[in-house]
């Protein structure tokens, strides 16, 4: 199949699951005696206030209202998850996607908003505890011989991202089960098994909703031979759980769906080996390029694969079919890896590294077996739409950007946009050079139902107040900046992904 890319502007068969499960388990715990990554004790960089430690626990603070006021109508709860914890004893573990996953709860009502964050107890958590150090492989961590891991919910950090459903909060890791959290006090409840015979299945970290409320999800054990496919009801029902080996062993953490049909592209980071930590055993092969593995939501025996240059990638934005059976998806890509297993040991050690930008970019899929993409000019990430039109056709998507001299921001970005693909013009909002910009959230304005119709809710951590920041934009206006924007008193480690619940 060929290709086509082009630029604008700034602006099959059936895995078991007993083999799914023992090569999960064997890739997370065997050849144990990689050296762990310890303490850096060099020059403190002011980013590297988002990589330490946050306190055991978080009770409600009020957080200072800077300006602005709340949208009328407006009332709800954000939750972030990501790592919180890098350091124990004198320890520090090998990869930032290891540490201990924190919840964090936003709560906006009547132009107040407080905080409070609770880490999640993990099976892992209490095994680290208990060993005074990282005992548990991840990721990037080695762990220790010894370490009592029997399944894939031992090693579960739960600490990516989160899923409001049926009233339940889960959080979300790469490989294993979601553990539930009370959605009030965030107190752990446990791992969720959604069916006992299912029990330890990976359920990814970035789950589809269709706007009738069925889920779509994939599951991908360290090692990568095959992907577990999760199709459940409104209600949370398993309606299809199946595995499917891949034609590569890709390290895959997003993919995208349409109405009918599964979105998986497949890197060229591949594993190659059995080594342990996971990140060890990938290796950046371009010459492979990357494949985009397209199934049939109706029928898994359908499939088709797709060849594109090659290209490194963590997220996408959404995906929809048009009317000549084409599929288009937007897509943030790298020319390598951008948390490889070096880039993320040396973040959370605060040393210096070699940054990777990724770039937004949209990829169409055409009935006839091409492939064509393009590719914007401007960095991009964590990028989101209106989760009214998932799987269906749009023009926009909201992303973080980096505004100002890429090469003057040794990591995070500093700006959210609005990206027009039918016009190729980006709306942004900059924060600036001190402020380090997290996911924002789309969060459907009440009673109208256009694209722009809505609000984006995240967070900054704002380097030189030494804080975590909270923000309202209007979707439609960045330019205008935030309508509200409050600070805690308290600066917390930067997060990965969240979700919102309206009315709480």
């Amino acid at each position: 199949m060929t290709t086509v890319s082009k630029n604008i502007g700034y602006s099959g068969p059936h895995m078991t699951r007993r083999a799914l499960l023992t090569g999960l388990i064997a890739a997370a715990g065997a050849g144990l005696s990689l050296q762990r990554v310890h303490a850096f004790a060099g020059q403190e960089y002011d980013w590297h206030l988002g990589f330490r430690n946050a306190p055991p626990s978080v009770d409600p603070v009020r957080l200072s209202r800077l300006h602005g006021y709340v949208p009328v109508g407006l009332k709800g709860v954000l939750y972030r998850n990501g790592p919180a914890q890098f350091t124990r004893g004198g320890d520090t573990i090998g990869h930032w996607f290891d540490g201990d996953g924190m919840i964090r709860a936003f709560r906006i009502a009547d132009n107040e908003a407080t905080l409070a964050a609770q880490f999640v107890a993990t099976r892992k958590r209490s095994i680290d505890a208990a060993a005074g150090s990282f005992a548990v492989p991840g990721f990037g961590t080695a762990g220790h011989h010894g370490a009592p891991v029997a399944n894939a919910d031992d090693v579960n950090a739960a600490n990516t991202s989160l899923l409001d459903v049926e009233g339940q909060l889960w959080a979300l890791w790469e490989a294993g089960s979601p553990y539930a959290v009370d959605p009030v006090t965030l107190a752990t409840k446990g791992p969720v098994t959604l069916r006992q015979d299912l029990r330890f299945m990976p359920f990814s970290a970035h789950p589809k909703i269709e706007p009738g409320g069925r889920i779509w999800n994939f599951g991908l054990g360290f090692g990568g031979a095959a992907a577990f496919i999760w199709s459940l009801s409104p209600g949370c029902r398993v309606e299809k759980a199946v595995s499917i080996l891949l034609p590569r062993r890709a390290y895959l953490h997003d993919w995208a769906v349409t109405r009918t049909k599964l979105i998986l592209p497949l890197q060229p980071w591949i594993s190659t080996t059995r080594l342990s930590p996971f990140a060890a055993s990938l290796e950046w092969r371009p010459q492979e390029g990357m494949q985009v593995l397209v199934i049939d939501k109706d029928d898994f025996s359908s499939q088709c694969i797709y060849d594109l240059p090659a290209a490194a990638f963590l997220h996408t934005g959404g995906a929809w079919e048009e009317k000549d059976g084409s599929i288009r998806f937007d897509v943030c890509l790298a020319n390598r890896p951008t948390l490889d297993a070096e880039t993320g040991a040396r973040i959370v050690r605060g040393q210096p590294y070699e940054r990777t930008i990724p770039r937004l970019a949209m990829a169409v899929l055409k009935p006839d077996g091409k492939a064509d993409i393009t590719r914007c000019t401007h960095a991009a990430e964590f990028p989101k739409t209106d989760p009214r039109r998932q799987g269906e056709e749009r023009r926009s998507v909201w992303s973080v950007t980096i505004a100002g001299d890429e090469n003057s921001r040794s990591v995070g970005f500093d700006a959210v946009a609005r990206t027009d693909w039918d016009t190729g013009h980006v709306d942004r909002h900059v924060f600036g050079n001190h402020q380090m910009v997290e996911e924002f959230i789309f969060v459907p304005r009440q009673g109208e139902d256009g694209e722009t119709d809505g609000w984006l809710i995240g967070t900054t951590l704002n380097l030189k107040a030494q804080a975590t920041e909270l923000h309202i934009l209007d979707t439609g206006d960045l330019d205008k900046g935030p309508l509200v924007s409050w600070r805690a008193p308290l600066a917390l480690p930067l997060g990965f992904h969240g979700v919102w619940r309206g009315g709480a």
